[in-house]
Formats: C-alpha cells, structure tokens, sequence
C-alpha cells in the first residue's frame, strides 16, 4: 500500500515520546498532521512544548473533537491502560484506521500476564490478536497485515536486537544471561519524580525493579516467541543522571568453538541490509553519546577476562529507537515508505 501523505493523529502529543514523535513526523514528507490531542493544555501551540518543531501545525486539541473519518493512522503515546480503551471504542467504526501503540497495551499477548505485570484488567482482549508486536528489523514480511502495531518497549529493544540472531544461530548458550541496562531518567516519562523518590536524583546513579520490571514480560514472551524456549536470564535496570539514551551490557557464554569474530561476523551478516543496526569493530567500547537523537542501535562485542565470557554492549536513545524512532520506522514499512525516511 502506498500512499502519498497519509494522514495522522497524535495521542499523548506532549509527553516526552509525543514531542519527539511530532518532531519527527513534521519532517517526514509522507506525513500530514491532522490532529495533536492531548488532556491538558487545549488550544496551545506544539512548538511552545518544544523549540525544535518549526512547521506551524493544528492546535492541541481534545481527541473527542477529531474527525476520525478523515484519518489514515492514529499513534497513541498514552500511560498504559488508555490506549487499549480508545482503540476498542474505535476498531470497528473505522476499519480504515490503523494504530500504533507505543505503550504497552499491546505488546503483551496472554491478557492474565498482563494483568499480572501491569496491574491491569484489559478492555481489548478480543483485539490483541489483531496486533503485531514490532521491532521493526524482525517484522518487514508481517507488518502489513496488521492495523494494531504493538511498539516494543525501549530495554527490549536494546536487548532483543543483539541476542536475538546469536541466539537463534546457536551461538551462544541460553542460559546465565546477564543483562545490565542503564537508562536516562525520561524513560519514566514527565512525572519521573513522583516514580523515582531516591535523593540527588539528578547526580545519582541508581538500580530498581530488581525482583522484576514491567518489560520482562515481552523479554519472555518475544524469546519464547523466537526460540521456543524460556531463556534463562538476569537482568536489572539502571537510572543514570542522563536525560535520554539506554546502554545494556548483556554477558554472555559462546557454544563451543565459536570465536568473538564469528559472533560479530554474524550479526554483521544479519543486519547488512539494515540500515539502523551498527556493528562496531570487535573490542570497542561504546556510548550513548553516538546514537542520541538517532534512531540507530549500536552493537558492540568484547572479549573479557574470563575466555568462555563475552559482553554484548548495545546502545540506543530510549526515545527513539525505543519509542518514537521505531514508530515512525514502522509506519515507513507499512505504508511501503523508504524506511529512512524522517529519521535521517
């Protein structure tokens, strides 16, 4: 399907990922804004939130007030438990809508470990199998026959794009996994504050959710999904007095006979013809530094003391490649777009 401009919606147009998200559909030549909703500040303009947004475009406005008939895509960056409502209050009535939903509404298939892990009773059950969960690299053949496109949550990301293909490969064993991610504060959205009480917040680096986070969940389910097996893996977040950007550092045990070089040879191969995944030379160390503001992942492979231990550095910014980024990524390849396009 090919459009020349679609038209969209923007739900949540002022959180952190809504910014990023109307920054980089104001750019994208593909796209018209039709409508930038939110619950508060009705009537402002976007660019009084953020400086970077030069195009002049609609208002914010209340989504009650949006004529849905009009839309080809609604991107939903809502708090979790609110995207689902408003899709299936909508589903039916506009079967030419699609959605993608960059909370995590979606992303978990079993509604019970949704509940679980989200404290939620889901209103949409009957559409979750209407949805695609998506990191771009691994749905290109699948993303069309989808309208619900179930964004994947920023740790997952940085996680799922190294380990995946190795995995897959038989190159490394599946289990004693250790993944260590550290996160800028945004990730916790504009309220981060009231989410993280610890003192010197803005000066401190700190851990939580050891006994289990949120993104757990689809960590589970998507290797399940890939493997057919429960991984077996350690993993705790981090904060760090950074704004935006993740660093996960993923140790890791090789199958027998397999060298760093075949690792990074692999991934090399696998992501060739991709153009946001980089794999660095063997044994350099990384940052967050090189993929702020961008929607590309850099990997990174490195030998350790231990011969039978390698570590997987992976870096993205959370609201990009972890959010906004691959949305707008996604929509490219469901509209049959360039995938490059808005976000180079």
């Amino acid at each position: 399907m090919s459009i020349n401009r679609i038209k969209t919606l923007v739900a949540g147009a002022t959180g952190y990922v809504g910014l990023d998200l109307v920054y980089l559909l104001s750019k994208h030549p593909n796209v018209k804004i039709k409508y930038l909703c939110a619950k508060k500040n009705i009537g402002k303009n976007i660019n009084s939130f953020d400086k970077r947004i030069k195009k002049k475009l609609p208002k914010i406005s209340n989504i009650r007030n949006a004529k849905l008939s009009e839309i080809n895509l609604i991107f939903l960056a809502l708090p979790n438990g609110e995207a689902q409502k408003m899709i299936n209050k909508i589903y039916k009535k506009y079967p030419n809508i699609k959605f993608i939903d960059l909370s995590a509404d979606f992303r978990i298939q079993n509604p019970i470990k949704y509940k679980k892990w989200y404290n939620i009773n889901h209103k949409a059950n009957k559409l979750i199998k209407n949805s695609l969960y998506s990191i771009s690299e691994f749905v290109k053949l699948k993303i069309k026959s989808y309208r619900i496109i179930a964004n994947p949550g920023c740790y997952p990301t940085s996680i799922q794009l190294p380990l995946v293909p190795l995995l897959k490969e038989k190159l490394i064993k599946n289990n004693n996994i250790i993944i260590d991610s550290k996160s800028g504060y945004s990730g916790a959205g504009k309220n981060f504050k009231n989410k993280f009480s610890h003192k010197n917040l803005f000066s401190s680096t700190f851990s939580y959710a050891v006994l289990g986070h949120r993104h757990m969940a689809e960590i589970d389910q998507e290797f399940f999904k890939h493997l057919k097996i429960n991984l077996n893996y350690t993993f705790n977040p981090h904060v760090i007095p950074s704004f935006r950007g993740i660093l996960s550092s993923i140790y890791v045990e090789p199958e027998k006979g397999v060298t760093i070089n075949k690792i990074r040879f692999k991934l090399k191969k696998y992501y060739k013809s991709m153009p946001f995944v980089k794999i660095l030379t063997k044994d350099k160390g990384i940052s967050t530094g090189n993929v702020i503001h961008t929607n590309n992942c850099e990997i990174s492979i490195c030998n350790t003391r231990k011969k039978n231990k390698f570590v997987i550095f992976s870096a993205i910014d959370n609201l990009i490649k972890g959010a906004s980024g691959q949305a707008v990524q996604n929509m490219n390849l469901i509209y049959n777009f360039k995938e490059t396009v808005g976000l180079k």
